[in-house]
């Protein structure tokens, strides 16, 4: 149950639904609703974007006078109509999955749905917000699960010496579409979370997100201690006790507060290691409801509903806690479901020992039925950062996949944009799969495209010359210079945006690799070149924030005066206008650590172009006619000299084809080439990199199969659950035991006749596979197959001979025989990482 925490003045009948729209998350970024509240009050809407506190700011007179307004009285209620044909109309996961049971529970750390709630740091977060948005527009059964931050992440001002300085603003719930979470009886839900010597109370609150709920908790309870109010203060703030305690509240809070609802979720998506305490939760609770005698039982019949979607690019980037930190807040929870302590902290450890830390991303894979990536090329380097945890498996086996992001595209269009992708290709088109959009966008005129970029190019302009006015403002310049942000930048020219957190793999000052190169580059008088740069360093990052130093300085530089611009404080309002304007998107990360990338995604859907390296993303968007790219597609590590030849690449693409390719006009004033590039790119990438395609994705590739398969081991009071424990607890007593026997290739014609001697101890030998496999080499893809079990040896316990016959060009020798665990409900190797070679 929602409840209103204000009473507005009283809404005539002329302005009913006005709070509904106010309040809905989603409906903030569909087509008419920002001109609805700019129509409203102008200024309080691009000072805040926030529907919410505009609603809760009206007065009496101000309400009279709308109500009599026919002009806001036809916006509004087209926004009305459009949102009840919204929810009224059937969606694609009602017509594909309609006996599906249940909910998803998404879990995230942070949610980036809009400016106007302020609980994210940057694409972690915008992804979870956009990934909620496609799944209301599909119409999947979701609820998000996060936490309500006090402050949130920092505020960024560059000071008159270009010194990043952080200010942490209070969120005030009062100003926020979030509302209480009441229970039948009006009063306030809340949960309780053990702690040592004392219980944790949370708050929930509730968000709208179109017809996807988002509950959000709040540690800010007058009943905790006051160290523990501020448990749910700072996004990622705080020491390493502070982040496990934010990690217990989401993962265990969370699940709680959904047990307690009563929503049933068939299956519990992580996004990041950060929320993996759900997992421990989860099981309890299923423990307990079935009183299971065993936790193991019960972690074997949740885990098959559990997915973990991984972004970290290196295995540094993980949550680690001391083992006895970890303890310290785990004891309890040991007693609980009746585990040795040493047991529980081993899900999180590589090696077993005393001293290693707990890993929140390796309980999150072993205790998931499933494990992503979020690009194709992410799914390789997560292969290659968990391979401890599958030792002797070929890294290409280890069982993790991919589902490359997406953005919510009506998120992230300017007006235009979405005007002009609705003419050509009808409206709703981003609810429905986006197959078919591709070759109906080819169909826009080269007229059509190139006025589109001018309008959306414009609009960024006046917007930076807006924040322009109001930095040098806040920085007390003279009037002169105040006069001067009119003039900057100019409509007509090349307009290039970077923007990035200030980390050092994603090497913000590349393009200031050689300075004056770069000067030349903007200041040519016949071609010339605008730039926007935005971005922030973790306040801790001393290195991060000597690179935005080194910007500030340049951008001072007399010659670049109104050419060159940092905008200060890179969040979602800011990131909107410039996905939207920009002409050249430029990233340019150390390859492989951008997991993925969605601001380049966000530029395409506005007809802007990239220029990246080849990597997350844009290594498998990437060809000729798109845009342009820098690198190898090879990994060469923090290397100096190949910093400067991909700088070199940089500049020599600039001013050899991106720069020519720009101004190169045909008699009506059209870059053809550019505008060919801007067709190809907006149609062929749009609708792929789209939240749309993604989540489902993960519904197709995810969601249904371990749907199906957490029923059926959960079915019969758990009876499937108890065979894979009593399987694997046999698998790992015996496995030390199996051993290979002879082995014999004998070639003939093309074929090579293979036969292995196998004794299996007490193991079942249905519960085994025989394998021959090989490496890959040169051109030559992988060999796996299965080896037929034949005649049982002489004299042997479980002892049998195998058989293959293999059509090869290859020598006998690239093959060996191997055995791993097999059962037809398990997932492998991630339940059963065990695997013998024969050499």
């Amino acid at each position: 149950m929602i409840s209103t925490r204000y009473l507005f003045p009283e809404i005539p009948e002329e302005l009913k639904g006005l709070e509904d729209l106010a309040s809905d998350m989603l409906w903030h970024t569909v087509s008419g609703s920002r001109r609805l509240w700019r129509k409203i009050d102008p200024l309080l809407w691009e000072s805040t974007s926030n529907p919410w506190f505009i609603l809760e700011r009206l007065s009496k007179e101000k309400i009279k006078a709308l109500s009599q307004d026919p002009e806001f009285q036809s916006l509004f209620k087209c926004q009305l109509e459009e949102r009840k044909r919204y929810f009224e109309q059937k969606t694609w996961f009602e017509e594909n999955f309609p006996y599906f049971k249940g909910h998803i529970a998404y879990f995230s750390m942070e949610f980036g749905l809009g400016e106007e709630l302020p609980i994210y740091s940057g694409g972690l977060g915008i992804l979870a917000g956009d990934y909620l948005k496609a799944a209301s527009d599909l119409g999947l059964p979701v609820v998000g699960i996060g936490l309500l931050y006090q402050q949130g992440y920092f505020r960024q001002l560059i000071d008159s010496n270009g010194e990043q300085v952080e200010f942490y603003p209070y969120n005030d719930p009062a100003l926020l579409p979030v509302f209480p979470l009441r229970d039948d009886s009006g009063e306030w839900i809340s949960i309780e979370v053990p702690l040592p010597g004392r219980s944790l109370v949370l708050r929930p609150w509730y968000v709208i997100v179109g017809r996807v709920s988002l509950y959000l908790l709040d540690s800010n309870d007058p009943a905790n201690m006051p160290s523990d109010r501020t448990i749910t203060s700072t996004l990622y703030g705080g020491d390493n006790e502070m982040r496990l305690l934010q990690e217990i509240v989401l993962g265990i809070g969370g699940w709680k507060l959904l047990s307690k609802l009563g929503i049933e979720c068939n299956i519990c998506h992580l996004n990041e290691g950060h929320a993996a305490f759900a997992i421990l939760e989860r099981a309890k609770d299923y423990m307990q409801q079935m009183a299971l005698p065993s936790f193991w039982t019960a972690l074997w019949a949740t885990r098959s509903g559990n997915l973990f979607t991984t972004h970290t690019p290196v295995e540094a980037g993980f949550d680690r806690f001391a083992p006895s930190l970890f303890l310290k807040y785990f004891f309890d929870f040991c007693q609980d479901v009746k585990i040795a302590p040493e047991e529980l902290l081993a899900l999180g450890q590589l090696n077993k020992s005393k001293e290693e830390p707990f890993n929140m991303a390796y309980l999150a894979l072993r205790g998931s039925a499933a494990t992503n990536g979020v690009s194709k090329l992410h799914e390789k380097v997560s292969q290659t950062i968990f391979r401890g945890l599958f030792p002797r498996w070929p890294t290409w086996q280890i069982p993790i996949g991919s589902v490359t992001n997406g953005v919510h595209v009506a998120t992230w269009h300017s007006q235009e944009t979405d005007e002009l992708w609705t003419s050509i290709c009808g409206k709703d088109l981003w609810r429905q799969p986006t197959e078919k959009l591709e070759e109906k966008f080819r169909s826009a005129s080269d007229c059509t495209l190139w006025e589109w970029r001018k309008k959306n190019r414009l609009n960024l302009i006046l917007a930076l010359r807006k924040r322009s006015r109001c930095h040098c403002a806040m920085l007390g310049k003279h009037p002169d210079i105040m006069s001067q942000c009119s003039c900057l930048f100019d409509p007509n020219v090349l307009t290039i945006g970077f923007a990035r957190r200030f980390a050092s793999y994603k090497r913000p000052t590349l393009l200031l690799h050689d300075k004056e190169r770069l000067v030349k580059i903007i200041t040519d008088p016949h071609k010339p070149v605008q730039l926007v740069v935005a971005g922030k360093a973790h306040p801790q990052d001393q290195v991060g924030k000597a690179m935005i130093r080194e910007w500030t300085a340049f951008v001072a530089r007399k010659e670049l005066h109104n050419r060159v611009v940092f905008v200060e404080d890179y969040d979602m309002r800011l990131a909107l206008d410039l996905v939207q304007g920009i002409d050249l998107w430029i990233n340019n990360p150390r390859r492989p650590w951008e997991a993925s990338g969605t601001s380049g995604m966000k530029v395409v859907v506005n007809g802007g172009l990239n220029l990246s390296e080849l990597d997350g993303w844009w290594a498998e968007a990437y060809s000729a006619e798109l845009g342009w790219a820098i690198g190898d597609g090879k990994e060469h590590g923090e290397d100096p000299a190949w910093d400067a030849f991909e700088a070199d690449q940089l500049y020599s693409l600039l001013e050899k084809e991106i720069i020519p390719a720009f101004y190169d006009r045909d008699e009506r004033g059209i870059p053809q080439k550019w505008v060919n590039k801007i067709r190809e790119s907006a149609a062929r990438l749009t609708p792929f990199f789209s939240a749309n395609r993604m989540v489902r994705e993960y519904t197709n590739a995810y969601y249904i199969p371990l749907c199906y398969a957490a029923e059926k081991r959960r079915a019969k009071s758990g009876e499937l659950a108890r065979e894979l424990e009593k399987w694997k607890k046999t698998i790992a007593t015996h496995w030390n035991s199996i051993h290979f026997g002879n082995f014999h290739a004998v070639q003939d014609q093309g074929q090579i006749h293979f036969s292995i001697q196998v004794y299996l101890d007490e193991i079942p030998p249905d519960w085994v596979v025989v394998e021959l496999y090989a490496d890959p080499k040169e051109q030559t893809a992988p060999f796996c197959n299965i080896m037929e079990k034949g005649e049982a040896l002489v004299g042997a316990l479980n002892g049998f001979t195998y058989r293959l016959t293999v059509n090869t060009q290859r020598p006998p020798e690239d093959f060996t025989p191997r055995i791993r665990p097999y059962h037809p409900d398990a997932f492998l190797p991630t339940e059963a990482p065990e695997i013998l070679w024969y050499k």
